[in-house]
């Protein structure tokens, strides 16, 4: 009798789309590539489609072998006719599993193409919480209403906050096939190293015993600077050995905004203006306390869990799902509330340094435990299989 032989089958690859306008610095952005570095190659494979063949992000995943990026040269923002028929017949050529996109825009375009394509799987990622659409483009608010209307026909639409998820359930999604992911920090790069602080310290001209309050985000309404700045000016009225940083790069109309603002307050000078930055990790562990000063729209903040996994402690205001990120290692404040904010920020400064120290292991800790990068491509991958 020949015995028989059970050859363990190798699972079929899943070939998942990923679509977003472009690769550039965003908190999107960044989500995506974290997926794409570290989905098993075993067991997936990755189309990035991008609207706009940029994005500094991209040469992170240079070199990964299941990779691939497709620039999609979408011409401009009347451009969407022509894109989505383009699209449509890229899908039909590479036949992928899955269309994830993020933000409304390509969650509009990748569902219809990918319906008209017949591809078997179409997932929507959301991002925000509570916008405010009056700051922004009108079809920014179109775009969302089209999103909301259309909101059935993905097989399933991920949240990275709860917030999110209530948000977008409130405006009319329908909330039958929402879930909620939360984003995953990279802890081995964001990580204490004081030494890689100290040497923007000194390029910012900080000293060893001034305490440094920062702000790290774009310059967007949503963000907040405006009520920073205020809270810089009550702080400033009682207290004197501390500096203010912002981080970040914008318009130059909102720049402009944000500096007659400043001159306004009587605060030209009281705050470093560094404009973007790459070396996040470098700048994380130059600052004292991270704030988050955000009115609106955040739904899952990076730059929160970015700083707690550097040991950072954070004072931010209670948008999205900022007070489930810092749990009981930072202090939360209500929005749109500069003498709030500015108290917060006294708080963190008064506590001893041995519970400094206590705050900062538990803040990497959280991060480590609750919101690692390994977490949230678990869950994605568990959820990418069970949509096939």
């Amino acid at each position: 009798m020949v015995p028989s032989i059970v050859r363990k089958l190798k699972p079929r690859l899943v070939h998942v789309f990923f679509l977003i306008r472009s690769l550039n610095v965003g908190g999107a952005e960044r989500q995506l590539v974290e997926l794409s570095k570290r989905l098993d190659p075993n067991r997936f494979t990755i189309t990035i489609g991008l609207f706009y063949d940029e994005g500094e992000l991209r040469k992170e995943l240079y070199g990964a072998h299941n990779v691939k990026f497709l620039p999609l040269n979408k011409s401009g923002r009347w451009d969407f006719l022509r894109f989505v028929c383009h699209l449509r017949s890229c899908l039909r050529d590479l036949a992928p599993d899955i269309v994830y996109s993020f933000l409304p825009e390509a969650n509009l375009v990748g569902l219809i193409a990918g319906r008209l394509a017949r591809i078997p799987s179409i997932v929507w990622g959301v991002r925000a919480s509570d916008m405010d659409i009056k700051q922004y483009h009108w079809l920014f608010g179109v775009s969302l209403r089209m999103c909301a209307l259309l909101s059935s026909f993905p097989d399933l639409i991920v949240s990275n906050s709860f917030t999110g998820l209530k948000y977008h359930k409130n405006i009319g999604y329908n909330g039958r096939d929402m879930i909620v992911v939360h984003n995953g920090i990279d802890t081995a790069k964001f990580r204490p190293d004081r030494d890689l602080g100290k040497k923007v310290r000194l390029e910012w001209g900080i000293k060893d015993n001034e305490i440094l309050i920062g702000i790290v985000a774009r310059l967007d309404p949503m963000k907040g600077h405006l009520i920073f700045l205020q809270a810089v000016e009550v702080f400033l009225e009682k207290y004197f050995r501390v500096r203010f940083v912002c981080v970040g790069d914008g318009t130059e109309s909102y720049k402009s905004k944000l500096h007659s603002f400043e001159d306004k307050l009587g605060l030209v000078g009281s705050v470093i203006w560094t404009g973007k930055r790459t070396d996040l990790p470098a700048v994380y562990n130059a600052i004292d306390i991270v704030t988050s000063s955000s009115v609106y729209g955040e739904g899952f903040s990076n730059v929160i869990g970015e700083a707690m996994a550097c040991g950072v402690p954070c004072v931010v205001t209670d948008v999205g799902d900022a007070s489930a990120i810092v749990g009981d290692n930072g202090v939360v404040v209500p929005p749109k509330n500069p003498k709030a904010l500015a108290e917060g920020w006294l708080r963190m400064i008064e506590l001893s340094q041995n519970e400094n120290h206590l705050r900062s292991k538990e803040a990497r800790s959280r991060i480590l435990t609750e919101f690692g990068s390994e977490k949230l491509v678990r869950k994605t991958s568990k959820m990418l299989l069970s949509i096939l």
